[in-house]
């Protein structure tokens, strides 16, 4: 049997990795599909080896590559997992709202726990002007924090129903002047960001503005999903939308968010944009080590490939292992349910591996099942793109 792993980094090998098979690439479902549809030019990778380190005030993170705020997802365990496999610049908490972290909630002060080995960690806020934001930011600045981020962008009902999220892009004066009071309630301890959408809808694109105002009363960063709040997650990312808030902003950074499923994607949004790094979401609780590949592909022009079949049953090794470590038992077996099925796009077959992870009651019971995995051969690269192929076929 495996033993435990202490550390998720050292367990990630060159043969773990594994290069696209010929003419097919990764898909978002983890599925495989030609490459003949956007082929790549090598000319354009290290595409940011040229360029100044990027700085968010007083804040220069490592990478330019960084994990997005996502409700439900980017829990402590999860932010650990991700700084674990590389590459990650930045990690921020589940959004946090500013009334429920001040009264104590449970659940928010869980959202917004983090430790040393979480750093470099933001947190993102959300309320109104009537809610106690600044309160809330000078709260979470005492929690010894990198970077403030203002969410205004989320797209989501009971966000927006209380007039937080992207309602905010609606009334550019008034959120700036909410924003003001925030950075007088930080006092400089910290950079303070701000998370866009391009507008409410095709009538109202008030990103670019809103961008440049934020930009004019000390924001020291702009994060823009190239969607929409209208369009929530559907339809495509718009890069000239992320391009229009690049070029309204004078100095501070600006990094683009939205479909992202592939370290060429990252690059493609780059070079197409001008913005100065990514923010990855939904992509990243599929393949927590895509912000690695990213990574290596924008600094040095060389993309490691993905991990093959023992690589990723490590990962998510590594997965109960820090859930086990930070979340109370119920808690580790509900995460770890749900995330067993995205994992699995990028596994091939394993259905009786989700199925044990499914009928667990304890914890225990999934390390032993990803341990008798990894005692397996791996399936052979012609077997995973019989898998991949048979995938493609089905309605």
């Amino acid at each position: 049997m495996q033993p435990p792993c202490q550390t998720l980094k050292p367990l990630l090998r060159a043969e773990d990795r594994r290069e696209p098979m010929g003419g097919l690439k990764t898909c978002q479902s983890g599925r495989l599909e030609s490459l003949d549809a956007r082929s790549y030019d090598k000319s354009m990778a290290g595409i940011a080896a040229g360029r100044p380190p990027l700085q968010i005030g007083s804040f220069q993170p490592p990478t330019r590559v960084f994990l997005a705020p996502m409700a439900g997802f980017t829990d402590l365990p999860f932010r650990r997992l991700v700084r674990e496999c590389g590459g990650c610049g930045l990690a921020t908490t589940d959004l946090l709202n500013c009334r429920s972290v001040l009264a104590g909630h449970p659940t928010a002060l869980r959202l917004a726990e983090t430790n040393d080995a979480d750093s470099p960690v933001g947190m993102q806020l959300y309320g109104n002007d009537t809610d106690p934001l600044p309160e809330a930011a000078d709260w979470a600045v005492g929690r010894g924090i990198d970077v403030l981020d203002i969410n205004m962008g989320c797209p989501v009902d009971k966000v927006c129903k209380k007039n937080g999220g992207s309602l905010l892009l609606c009334d550019p004066e008034r959120t700036v002047r909410l924003v003001e009071r925030i950075l007088a309630a930080v006092r400089g301890r910290v950079p303070v960001t701000a998370k866009l959408r391009l507008g409410w809808d095709d009538d109202h694109l008030t990103g670019p503005r809103l961008a440049q105002m934020l930009e004019s009363v000390g924001v020291a960063a702009i994060a823009i999903h190239g969607r929409t709040t209208e369009m929530k997650f559907r339809g495509q990312v718009r890069l000239e939308g992320i391009g229009r808030v690049v070029e309204a902003v004078r100095d501070i950074p600006v990094l683009g968010n939205g479909d992202i499923e592939s370290p060429q994607d990252a690059e493609h949004m780059m070079r197409t944009t001008g913005c100065d790094g990514v923010m990855l979401a939904r992509a990243a609780t599929r393949q927590p080590w895509l912000l690695s590949r990213i990574h290596q592909l924008l600094e040095h022009g060389e993309d490691p490939g993905e991990l093959d079949h023992h690589g990723i049953l490590r990962v998510i090794l590594r997965h109960v292992e820090l859930c086990r470590e930070h979340c109370e038992e119920r808690r580790s077996l509900h995460v770890l349910r749900s995330r067993i099925s995205r994992y699995a796009r990028s596994l091939g077959h394993v259905k009786p591996l989700k199925e044990a992870f499914r009928l667990a009651e304890h914890t225990d019971e999934m390390l032993v099942a990803i341990n008798e995995w990894l005692e397996r051969p791996a399936p052979r690269r012609r077997d995973l793109q019989s898998q991949s192929l048979a995938c493609l076929s089905r309605p």
